[in-house]
């Protein structure tokens, strides 16, 4: 048989998977792993795509780039959140998720060879991507010390001539750090004088603490014609299963994503597009409440595990993720997470699932229930307090 396509190997299943199979068979197992809301979609959004299925309005293809209502509503809160100047829908596309709208940004900018710079740690669909782009990623280590942002003389050096491209992701998965505004001048300043583009990927700029701002480089002078601003319903909106997501960019790459959506997925669902309108101009009550729980839970996790002997937990600003060093346990973060399934019961993801710069942290998601977390902590403590003695 002939062989499969070179970037098969390259895309490979979560690490995250492992943990889940190694938990096979366990009971009263806490998992602090999937990195989505635990809450359910607010009702009035599901019954607007109740409404556009009982209508038949929903019931036909919707156009590649999606339905103009949706567009516009994207691009008057992308105006409202970040002081751009956007045409009513030509900067604008809707898509699957997040995901397929930066995967359809890459089909439209980066070519075979490319190189696409990105942090370690990071989030680990990145690196797959650009594999299967034939693209090559080029990891700058970010660290603690540096709120885990891009260290500006590690990312000048990064830089080649085939580097087409720098992913930003802020607030970032894994590491809940946002970018100052400092740190993003300098990093469009390089961006313009190299002639880069930035895919932003910005799905978590609604969930920070503390008075943090998710500021997007897109604001910077000479950037806003080349970033891809990459968003999404599920986190704000607890709408993960919907596939819903968005791209703001320059009018070309709006109109070439689409015409590749054609010849992918053709359009997004319907009554999933009506029900994300139905989030975006609708009360936001709901996510008022969940940001509140969230900050409650971001604080307790924060406080706890920095109780815990040989552990240090980084203050996420942003995201609902927190970082944990436990180098102080004297295991890396597999050896840790690995112990603690086997003695605790307790699923936390290793950090170099996010890059080799993570290996000596694990990451906990805490989009789950205050009980869950009291419990989870109660586990790990005591887990430390019998290594640690």
């Amino acid at each position: 048989m002939r062989p499969l396509a070179t970037a098969e190997p390259f895309v490979t299943n979560s690490p995250i998977r492992r943990l889940f199979n190694k938990a096979a068979g366990l009971t009263d197992v806490i998992a602090f792993t999937v990195g989505e809301p635990d809450f359910s979609t607010p009702g009035y959004i599901v019954d607007a795509a109740i409404d556009s299925l009982k209508s038949g309005k929903s019931h036909h293809y919707s156009p590649n780039a999606g339905y103009d209502f949706l567009r516009d509503a994207v691009s008057r809160e992308t105006e409202k959140t970040h002081g751009l100047k956007l045409d009513k829908i030509k900067n604008a596309m809707i898509t699957c998720g997040g995901m397929e709208a930066l995967s359809l940004a890459f089909h439209v900018i980066i070519d075979p060879g490319d190189e696409i710079i990105l942090g370690d740690p990071s989030y680990c669909n990145y690196s797959r991507m650009c594999c299967i782009q034939h693209a090559t990623p080029v990891f700058v280590p970010c660290y603690a010390e540096d709120n885990f942002a891009f260290d500006i003389d590690a990312l000048k050096a990064a830089i080649t001539d085939k580097t087409k491209a720098i992913i930003l992701n802020s607030p970032a998965n894994p590491t809940g750090g946002v970018a100052d505004i400092e740190k993003l001048r300098q990093i469009a300043e390089i961006c313009v004088e190299h002639d880069l583009y930035v895919f932003s990927d910005e799905v978590y700029n609604s969930l920070t603490y503390d008075g943090n701002e998710a500021v997007s480089i897109a604001t910077f002078p000479g950037m806003q014609e080349r970033t891809v601003i990459i968003n999404s319903f599920s986190k704000k909106y607890a709408m993960c299963g919907w596939r819903v997501g968005y791209a703001i960019a320059r009018e070309d790459i709006v109109d070439a994503m689409s015409r590749f959506q054609e010849n992918i997925a053709s359009g997004v669902n319907g009554a999933a597009q009506y029900a994300a309108y139905a989030a975006l101009t609708g009360p936001q009550d709901d996510f008022k409440e969940m940001l509140r729980q969230y900050t409650v839970r971001r604080d307790l996790v924060v406080e706890e595990f920095n109780k815990i002997k040989g552990l240090k937990c980084f203050a996420p600003q942003g995201t609902f993720y927190a970082f944990i060093d436990v180098s102080g346990t004297g295991m890396d973060g597999n050896r840790f997470a690995d112990d603690m399934i086997e003695n605790a019961h307790v699923i936390v993801v290793p950090g170099d699932t996010f890059g080799t710069e993570g290996k000596k942290y694990v990451r906990l998601v805490f989009a789950t229930s205050e009980a869950n977390i009291h419990e989870g902590i109660r586990r790990i403590g005591k887990r430390m307090e019998e290594l640690m003695k």
